[in-house]
């Protein structure tokens, strides 16, 4: 009989092999899987922005929830496809922590993902901004700059708990993933962590540098300073907390960690 699911144990050991599979590509690869997975995450940001425009004169609970709902599909295309995510690559630290892969290409890997992560987000950012679907002064377009202008409102330390908070749940996603031995498997425990985080308000750098830079590209209040000083930094930040030093650290500890 196949087995169904990877115990714990594992899932930590698969993690590692995750690890090490990610420091061993090249830096191009790196670059475009990053690139993918920016347009994938702008690709659900965008579908939460669109089902979402108009709910919130109804109910603000219904709207969060069917944004909230959209959303998952970026990390199923970067998980089941395949990209390079930053925030799901967090995990990395679990086979740094093994001494699998060194500081070095902990570095090369995070940094070059990040930057491809950005440009994929800003691209399709600015590509649907230019495709007629934002018309000015439409629901959809107030909808996006709201997001944008009420996400560099943050303090800093409202911005980085909710990075925290945000890739601790992310990081689980990808675990519950590595998990699941079938496609709908995955599906499932990609979906209800993602809506979790979403509906909770966290904050989640990949998917803010599509908000961000959507709201940006269609006349929002905000600096290109201000979205990086006040929201991109410090959730970043929080992200990296929460999903390379809070959950790989615990499970670290758990169940690879030899006295």
């Amino acid at each position: 009989m196949e087995k169904g699911m990877l115990k714990p144990n594992e899932i930590v050991k698969a993690t590692i092999n995750a690890g090490i599979n990610k420091a061993k590509l090249s830096s191009l690869q790196m670059i475009l899987l990053g690139i993918l997975a920016g347009i994938f995450i702008g690709f659900g940001a965008h579908a939460n922005i669109a089902i979402s425009q108009t709910l919130g004169r109804f109910d603000i609970g219904v709207a969060t929830f069917m944004g909230a709902a959209v959303f998952p599909v970026g990390l199923m295309l970067v998980l089941i496809a395949g990209a390079e995510l930053f925030t799901g690559n967090n995990l990395m630290t679990l086979a740094l922590m093994d001494r699998k892969i060194t500081f070095s290409q902990l570095s090369k890997n995070w940094s070059l993902v990040y930057i491809g992560n950005f440009i994929g987000s800003i691209l399709l950012a600015y590509i649907i901004s230019e495709s007629g679907l934002y018309e000015s002064n439409s629901d959809i377009a107030n909808r996006a700059i709201g997001i944008s202008e009420a996400r560099v409102g943050f303090t800093f330390q409202a911005a980085l708990l909710r990075g925290i908070l945000c890739n601790i749940i992310v990081v689980l996603a990808v675990w519950l993933s590595s998990a699941s031995q079938n496609v709908i498997g995955k599906l499932f425990s990609i979906w209800f962590p993602i809506m979790l985080f979403v509906v909770s308000g966290f904050e989640h750098s990949v998917a803010n540098m599509f908000f961000l830079s959507m709201g940006k590209f269609l006349g929002a209040n905000i600096t290109w300073s201000e979205i990086w000083i006040n929201n991109l930094i410090p959730v970043t930040l929080g992200n990296i907390i929460g999903g390379a030093i809070i959950i790989p650290g615990i499970y670290y500890l758990i169940y690879v960690y030899k006295k």
